[in-house]
């Protein structure tokens, strides 16, 4: 049994589809993300989640990253119109703020594992593209509606199938990688 820590009921959907392994998710109170990075949030939450369990602990942090504000929103993504988890939200405040502005972004997504003896193992990767100018598509979550991949033909992020997106995505990249690791440590 492997511990997907995260309390995002899409994003733990996601990494479920992705793994295909019997997970299971918190029962626990969240920690509180404090990190200065993809990687340290990530590894906060996978360090809480093998504490708390005593089990293998997987856990992603996530987030769009856009040239021109500096690499923001990042890390404050699910957050970035200061309300936590309000994608619809979160998608207009960053349209207007692109107003005139080039709109080169990538989505990052750092996967940290973590084991109960205190193994740790992290992957990160990013997926290349730009932010539409207006928002399409009904699937995914965040700002899959407004983000617009290289390598996914003029479709959105919520346009793609399921499959297609786990092909393409920061977040099946980097699952693929850290499977790998997991393999190993459960062989």
């Amino acid at each position: 049994m492997i511990l997907l820590a995260s309390h995002n009921a899409a994003k733990a959907a996601e990494l479920k589809r992705l793994t295909g392994l019997e997970v299971t998710t918190p029962t626990y109170p969240e920690p509180v993300e404090d990190g200065l990075s993809f990687r340290e949030n990530a590894l906060i939450k996978a360090r809480a989640g093998a504490k708390a369990t005593g089990l293998i602990a997987l856990a992603d942090d996530s987030g769009l990253t856009v040239r021109a504000l500096n690499g923001m929103p990042g890390i404050l993504s699910a957050r970035w119109s200061g309300t936590h988890g309000d994608d619809e939200a979160n998608n207009r405040l960053l349209l207007a703020q692109l107003t005139d502005l080039p709109r080169d972004a990538a989505f990052v997504c750092c996967v940290a594992l973590v084991t109960p003896s205190g193994e740790e193992y992290v992957e990160e990767c990013s997926w290349e593209g730009t932010i539409a100018t207006e928002p399409r598509g009904e699937g995914g979550f965040g700002y899959d509606p407004i983000f617009l991949p290289h390598d996914a033909g003029g479709k959105t992020s919520a346009e793609l199938t399921a499959e297609e997106k786990d092909a393409l995505s920061h977040r099946g990249q980097a699952m693929r990688k850290i499977a790998k690791r997991l393999a190993q440590i459960s062989a």
